[in-house]
């Protein structure tokens, strides 16, 4: 357990990289074993009514060629996600306003026969459709704050509200869901204070998932022109919440490997247990495209899964065979 002070100071010194992402692995090992959880990601719309200043889906990039996966091919995308093996599917999308409560219930409850666990990451609702969702069977929400930092949140999430997010964040606690939230490292004007914050920000709402991704500039976004972020920074903050949250779940994200051609493998080694393998196909994948030039966007979903399986195999880790709840709820 980490000050504060620590934090920022583990974070500004690279000498300590190595006992850092050791001791992370560790704690991983210790807490939540050596398995690695698959996640099937359904990246079902990219029509989006926000316009986040980093993000390729925001609602003024008219560049976009956008897309909706209707109900019927979704559950198709669902269902052969299951017959190749996954025990949690995750259902995301840009806030796109025309999948009401009514047409996302409908679609959980129909995935929830499949007998998966079921991750939901369509944005801020109301406390009445996360109320909705839950009963309709979803199990875990992810929405990622990707700052704590009130200032920079504003000015990188224009019309939106710093309070309205963590109001959702609490929300979703309070129903009872797994809640998955996390930052992006390497934002314009973002300090290792800040970043330090939103370490302890994990811990002080108890999540039970944190993503963490190295900040990538897209081409048709405000931030085109902005430094990319750093990946071994990435993997610091990566690697500290791990030892501040010994036992929840942690992607290795796919930013880190566009950053890093085996960027996933070491953050599995650097306190990560899950990866989220796409399963929808080249046709939207290279639509969804929050950033540029993300990995596997030509490949199809076996060979994803394939891919990866082998490639965690080979560092002496196995592929879980549970639905990848939080540790203290297996």
């Amino acid at each position: 357990m980490f000050t504060k002070s620590e934090i920022i100071e583990i974070l500004k010194d690279d000498s300590k990289n190595e006992w850092l992402f050791a001791l992370a692995d560790k704690i991983r090992r210790d807490n939540v074993g050596d398995s690695v959880h698959l996640r099937g990601l359904i990246e079902f719309s990219n029509i989006c009514r926000c316009s986040c200043k980093y993000c390729g889906l925001r609602s003024s990039n008219k560049k976009i060629n956008r897309y909706r996966i209707l109900k019927d091919e979704l559950l198709h995308y669902a269902k052969s996600a299951v017959k190749m093996g996954y025990k949690t599917l995750v259902l995301q999308s840009g806030e796109d306003v025309y999948y009401t409560t009514d047409k996302l219930t409908e679609i959980i409850r129909e995935i929830k026969k499949f007998d998966v666990a079921l991750t939901l990451s369509v944005g801020e609702r109301s406390f009445e459709d996360y109320k909705a969702f839950k009963e309709a069977g979803a199990d875990r929400y992810l929405i990622r704050i990707e700052t704590t930092d009130r200032n920079l949140y504003s000015k990188m999430h224009p019309n939106m509200s710093f309070d309205n997010r963590i109001k959702c964040l609490k929300d979703l606690k309070v129903l009872g869901y797994e809640v998955g939230t996390g930052c992006l490292v390497g934002l314009p004007e973002q300090t290792y204070e800040s970043l330090a914050d939103d370490i302890l920000f994990f811990k002080e709402i108890g999540a039970d998932m944190v993503g963490i991704g190295p900040f990538i500039p897209h081409p048709d976004t405000p931030l085109k022109d902005e430094n990319k972020g750093s990946f071994i920074l990435a993997l610091k903050v990566m690697a500290l919440t791990r030892t501040m949250l010994p036992d929840i779940n942690i992607p290795a994200t796919t930013a880190m490997e566009t950053l890093n051609p085996n960027g996933r493998i070491i953050a599995l080694q650097s306190g990560a247990n899950v990866v989220m393998p796409n399963v929808t196909t080249s046709e939207y994948r290279e639509k969804y495209e929050i950033y540029p030039n993300k990995i596997c966007i030509h490949e199809n979903p076996d060979k994803c899964r394939d891919c990866i399986s082998s490639k965690i195999q080979s560092i002496g880790r196995t592929i879980s065979t549970n639905y990848g709840f939080s540790h203290n709820k297996e």
